[in-house]
């Protein structure tokens, strides 16, 4: 049974976690960065790398004393290697080599969004391949037909904002709070969702990307206006953005084959209002609708171990001379999109 260290620091999220091959989470650790970037209203890339500095090894030294384990005990190190900012990601993943390198083991350098896209396998053993995955974060917003570990066809992104960064965006414009998607999410639930009439870009067209920028402008329009409560504001902004994950992921299913499962994952995906209509959807296409829990959606490690653990099965390791990366596709041949420049 492989046992797995993984490393995780693209954001402003330190984590360090040991799993094994047969889905055990022996040791998590996390370490937040929430009350460095409060006052910013959004992640500073240095305060987050200096951080990250701070804490890895602590972290690090934190589950191999939970876990009753140490380094010789493990079977390979899974460090995210990219996408995310450059500075936190060069932290995790120098972190990674050099106990590779102490410990004589396999390297595997985890793409971050492959994490996200094999979580839900961590999460439920019943997953098979292939399935349609919306992975749906703070930097992107991307549908995929996930075929097996390291086959990934990217069938739709975003042309310009990401979901996530429209919830933390439209979280600063009204004043609810640091991070923004569950403080958008709870004011929500004291809101009119159909106050305010906001546009749903791209829906019901026959182009199969996701489009938020426009969604985020109305929302500054609907706030100067002063007609309307935040609540109201917040309420009918996650309507809006619920249409239009509901639409373009009813628009994939409709283009592919064959599939077990219907999966979101990502940070946005512990949203539960967003997890009830994907599920809703789900259940018309006669598809098992399958989510990790909320906390397996945010930036973990276990998700990094469990990629890990994955590769390493299917004998895909890494050189200690990888380079981290800001920007990493996870499908390198999918088309360029309209307007989505080197982020697609």
């Amino acid at each position: 049974m492989a046992i797995i260290l993984g490393l995780e620091s693209s954001c402003d999220e330190t984590a360090a976690a040991l799993v094994t091959g047969e889905r055990e989470i022996l040791a998590h650790t996390l370490a937040g960065q929430e009350e460095a970037h409060r006052p910013f209203g959004g992640v500073v890339p240095e305060i987050a790398a200096r951080a990250h500095v701070d804490v890895m090894t602590p972290l690090v030294a934190q589950v191999f004393e939970k876990s009753g384990l140490s380094l010789s005990d493990i079977d390979a190190v899974a460090a995210t290697a990219g996408p995310g900012l450059i500075g936190g990601v060069m932290v995790g993943l120098m972190t990674g080599k050099a106990l590779a390198l102490a410990g004589g083991k396999p390297l595997v350098a985890v793409n971050h969004l492959e994490g996200h896209a094999l979580s839900p396998r961590l999460a439920d053993p019943s997953l098979e391949f292939p399935y349609l995955l919306l992975l749906v974060s703070g930097g992107h917003c991307q549908l995929l037909l996930v075929e097996g570990v390291g086959a990934y066809r990217r069938l739709a992104t975003t042309i310009d904002d990401a979901a996530g960064e429209a919830f933390d965006k439209t979280a600063k414009l009204l004043r609810l709070g640091f991070p923004g998607g569950p403080a958008v999410e709870k004011a929500a639930e004291s809101g009119d969702p159909e106050a305010v009439s906001l546009p749903r870009p791209l829906v019901g067209t026959a182009e199969p990307h996701f489009s938020f920028a426009g969604l985020k402008s109305a929302v500054l329009r609907a706030r100067d206006s002063g007609r309307y409560a935040p609540e109201d504001i917040a309420a009918s902004f996650q309507a809006a953005v619920i249409d239009c994950l509901v639409d373009r992921t009813a628009k994939a299913l409709g283009s592919i084959g064959t599939v077990h499962a219907l999966v979101v994952a990502g940070g946005v995906a512990s949203n539960r209002a967003i997890r009830r209509a994907l599920e809703a959807l789900a259940a018309d296409s006669g598809l098992p609708f399958i989510a990790p829990p909320p906390w397996l959606c945010t930036d973990n490690a276990a998700m990094i171990a469990w990629a890990g653990a994955e590769r390493l099965r299917a004998g895909l390791t890494d050189p200690l001379d990888i380079p981290a990366r800001a920007r990493w596709p996870l499908d390198v041949d999918a088309a360029k999109a309209r307007g989505a420049g080197v982020k697609a």
